[in-house]
């Protein structure tokens, strides 16, 4: 019994002795030489009590940060909905902005009235908040800066390419950036356009409306006094901003980046004018319409530096008051510059090292259809690079450098977009900047104009004038006409907006979003960039490009009108075909005739009779 006694004593004094796993895995190994068995049977025991509390430890530490991951992801989107939520009422309960008073003084009852005619142009129109562009709050976080950082690195790897295929070719490293200079040609010449431009933009709008509004509260005949100042501004806009800036630019061959500058801000000071007339003059006619005012017009007229401000300011929708930061960061606005001189520099090396190898050699080359696919499909990277480069450096550097410089405080220039489930939110977040101004001076005003009737029809209206301009810029700086980006932005444009709608939410609709712009950057940059060096290798002359319209519609007709006829295939469907089906067969044929001519011919050719009239007529042609 005491021998017992004692080895349960042992035991027990032997507890206390076990803090750590090494001093566990020492004591256990004297146990397992048969010292004392009880002693090795307790360490063992302890051993595995403490795996367990640590195997425990660990789930917990687990289960603690999917937890923390959880919350973390929930106060996010709880912050980002109250911030948004928060936005949208300050926006709602912000008065309208009220210009500056000017003497005399104006009494109560006119303040008032003056409100209330602001409130009915500008109250349902864009309110301007203090809010920062979203990149600017991404780059905060390390994994959003961490992308940025990688297209730095791609960057410096073209630089590096091209350096050492350089010194391999030539032997020294060759730094002259003969390609940016010859795009960015004529400079001098393009500052003296630009400075005529914006100094007619400056007088004349300024002076017609100041015109106008002094003189039309006084007038017996307001209504003929519009229409002689209007049509005035109608003719400044197409002749003065539309007609000559085009001719300089044509007439002097400004080559492509030159004609870039000079055509963009064509269109961008047009539609500046067209806003700062458009939100005053509902003022002055309002005014005019209460019979029983006396109050003057001259507060109604914005002053000249509020005009000046808004035509560097970067919107396009006209306020008298803007909301204004309080400082100026010149750090931030010339680290925005220098992005963008970088994002220039990395569009020289993806045109260098993946698209002017390429479509050199390819132009040179029969048209082969596997030949078009892989370009097609090879031209998605550069499309790609092009896309984020030109959003990056314009609409996120450019824009908020000027806002920096003008203390602008409204920077949503653009949304997440790169978050669309459906193309009609991509359009309406890649470019907020242009879509305000579609949105209130065509849409709305359309909608007006109707009397909301025909929305189908002001969509219409935004796409196609948004298509047109965007192919009229694209033309002038090109130097000749290549419908590609009007029939992807008319065709596909118009189908996905209406099949990827608003109620797509899914991941896979995300997805399917950016496929397809991958897709239409390859296609853009594959068919431009082919059409350039089919201009410089085989010039087309006047007489013969007139002739190739004229000779696209003739042999389109032709083909649906004979192969209806005269094809077995079509007989047995004769029937069946409706007037719209023939129509849209015609289009389609019109557009790939336009679009490759010399494919289209020689598909025609084998497919038609010699004896046909219109194989005949394609055969003479050629």
């Amino acid at each position: 019994m005491e021998s017992g006694d004692d080895s349960v004593l042992r035991c027990r004094s032997a507890l206390p002795k076990m803090p750590t796993i090494s001093n566990l895995d020492g004591m256990g190994g004297e146990g397992s030489n048969g010292e004392n068995p009880c002693n090795g049977e307790i360490h063992s025991n302890g051993k595995m009590e403490v795996e367990r509390l640590i195997s425990k430890k660990l789930q917990l530490k687990r289960k603690a940060e999917h937890l923390k991951f959880d919350l973390m992801r929930q106060f996010d989107s709880q912050v980002l909905e109250f911030m948004d939520s928060l936005i949208e009422e300050s926006a709602s309960l912000e008065p309208a902005p009220v210009p500056a008073v000017f003497s005399p003084p104006l009494s109560d009852k006119e303040r008032s009235k003056l409100r209330h005619l602001q409130g009915s142009s500008q109250g349902q129109g864009k309110q301007f908040v203090f809010r920062r562009s979203l990149l600017d709050e991404l780059f905060e976080v390390n994994h959003i800066r961490t992308i940025y950082h990688m297209f730095i690195a791609l960057l410096i790897l073209f630089i590096l390419s091209t350096l050492v295929v350089d010194f391999i070719d030539e032997g020294r490293l060759v730094l002259d950036f003969d390609l940016l200079v010859y795009v960015f040609g004529q400079f001098p010449l393009v500052v003296i356009t630009w400075i005529c431009m914006f100094l007619s933009v400056l007088v004349v709008p300024y002076s017609l409306f100041h015109t106008w509004a002094s003189h039309y509260h006084e007038s017996r005949h307001g209504t003929l006094w519009s229409l002689l100042l209007g049509a005035l501004f109608l003719l400044y806009q197409g002749l003065g901003l539309g007609f000559l800036p085009t001719f300089v630019v044509v007439k002097n061959s400004f080559p492509p980046a030159s004609c870039f500058i000079i055509i963009l801000e064509q269109v961008r000071l047009m539609m500046k004018a067209h806003s700062y007339i458009r939100e005053n003059v509902p003022k002055v006619l309002a005014l005019a319409k209460d019979k029983s005012s006396s109050s003057p017009v001259s507060p109604l007229i914005p002053q000249l530096s509020h005009y000046i401000y808004f035509l560097f300011a970067p919107t396009l929708i006209y306020r008298d008051k803007y909301p204004r930061n309080p400082i100026i960061r010149w750090s931030y606005v010339a680290s925005k510059l220098l992005q963008v001189l970088g994002c220039l520099f990395y569009a020289y090396y993806v045109f260098v090292r993946l698209c002017i190898p390429q479509f050199r050699s390819i132009s040179q080359q029969l048209f082969d259809l596997r030949a078009m696919v892989l370009c097609v499909f090879n031209s998605i990277l550069p499309g790609v690079l092009v896309l984020f480069l030109a959003f990056f450096a314009f609409l996120h550097c450019w824009l908020n450098a000027f806002a920096e410089m003008l203390r602008f405080a409204d920077r949503m220039f653009y949304k997440d977009w790169w978050n669309s489930t459906s193309f009609a939110n991509y359009y309406r977040t890649w470019n907020v900047v242009v879509h305000d101004w579609l949105y209130y001076y065509v849409y709305c005003d359309f909608l007006w104009m109707s009397k909301k009737r025909f929305r189908a029809a002001g969509m219409l209206l935004v796409f196609t004038m948004s298509a047109v301009v965007h192919e009229y810029i694209l033309a002038i700086c090109f130097g000749f006409f290549y419908p590609v980006l009007f029939c992807l932005f008319m065709c596909f444009g118009m189908m996905f907006n209406f099949i990827l709608h608003d109620r797509r939410k899914g991941p896979i609709w995300n997805v399917i979003m950016w496929t397809a712009l991958f897709l239409g950057q390859g296609v853009i940059i594959c068919l431009y960039s082919q059409e350039w060096y089919a201009q410089r290798y085989c010039p087309l002359q006047e007489v013969y490009a007139t002739a190739h319209l004229g000779k696209t519609f003739i042999l389109g007709s032709y083909f649906i009108a004979f192969q209806i006829k005269e094809s077995k295939y079509f007989k047995r469907l004769r029937c069946n075909l409706r007037f719209n089906q023939v129509f849209t067969c015609h289009v389609f044929f019109v557009l790939f005739l336009a679009l490759f001519p010399r494919a289209a011919e020689a598909a025609f050719l084998e497919l038609s009779p010699p004896d046909q009239p219109s194989s005949r007529l394609l055969r003479g042609c050629n």
